[in-house]
């Protein structure tokens, strides 16, 4: 059985997918398609853009979706698109739907930045910030976020012993100051611009919900495991209301990961800039095939 996943927001890198633009006219016309639907050029960012121009969250967020995509596309195109299950990490979930069929190209770009651009609005609300906690048992991690004062909260389980956390910013320098006196091996505060998957998105969720529900959405060609349960799913009225949820709820990684390897798959192909879910993978099952996705012909 095998897997494919797509990356989300910290995966981008300068320079990336220029490799497929200039090898192939079908992402090149996907290119041309995006700088119509964003009113800007975004090649030219992804191309020759700082790492920090690329860190902005409304220009992050449609490069990499863009990136997976055309990426998949080409899979598919060439006969190499085999997936029994699509994940995606956060943002990424929205490159699983269109790879899986369940959305078309264009309504994914357009969900894509607006998510974006009303994530970055609620950023601007609030202090906020989020901190990688590393050692901890989750349960652990979760007992101290409740016990601060303010919005501290889990926002990603990405692996065992690995927990991002979400909030108010003062309220996650005390937390991580707890979480250090708890055992943590590391709190480390990551250079974000806000509280992604918290109750500070709730702006942002409700942005997003108008859109989704005037965005069509078909039934995957093949189930996935949503960021929200750690679940397969392929009815289209779940998997909406999943994607609103998404935003203000934690990313449930390690779940989605013990859901994939408990349904027979041993084969992981990573979609998209960068390799940070086949790492995420190793560390749950080093014998895992793991590889990133090439588009060759």
């Amino acid at each position: 059985m095998k897997a494919m996943v797509f990356p989300g927001q910290g995966s981008q890198f300068p320079g990336m997918a220029q490799d497929l633009y200039d090898s192939h006219d079908s992402a090149r016309l996907r290119f041309e398609e995006a700088a119509d639907l964003l009113g800007f050029d975004i090649s030219k960012v992804m191309f020759t853009g700082s790492a920090e121009d690329l860190k902005q969250t409304n220009v992050t967020q449609p490069a990499i979706f863009l990136h997976a995509v055309i990426l998949a596309e080409g899979l598919r195109n060439t006969g190499a698109f085999d997936a029994d299950f699509v994940a995606g990490h956060s943002l990424g979930e929205f490159s699983a739907l269109v790879a899986a069929g369940a959305l078309n190209f264009a309504d994914g770009l357009k969900l894509v930045a607006q998510r974006a651009d009303a994530m970055q609005a609620a950023c601007k609300a609030v202090p906020s910030t989020m901190a990688a906690i590393l050692g901890l048992e989750d349960a652990v991690v979760e007992e101290i976020c409740a016990a601060q004062d303010g919005i501290v909260v889990p926002a990603n389980y990405n692996c065992p012993g690995q927990l991002v956390i979400s909030g108010e910013t003062g309220a996650v320098e005390q937390a991580c100051e707890a979480l250090k006196e708890a055992g943590a091996r590391r709190a480390l505060m990551l250079p974000v611009g806000g509280a992604f998957h918290s109750p500070l998105m709730e702006p942002a969720r409700a942005v997003l919900e108008q859109a989704i529900e005037k965005t069509p959405l078909k039934a995957p060609q093949c189930p996935i495991v949503q960021n929200v349960t750690g679940r397969a799913e392929s009815d289209p009225a779940v998997i909406r209301t999943q994607l609103v949820a998404q935003l203000t709820a934690p990313v449930r990684w390690t779940q989605t990961m013990e859901t994939l390897l408990a349904s027979g798959v041993t084969s992981i192909t990573e979609i998209g800039p960068g390799k940070v879910l086949q790492g995420l993978f190793k560390k749950v099952d080093r014998s895992l095939e793991t590889a990133s996705a090439v588009w060759t012909q």
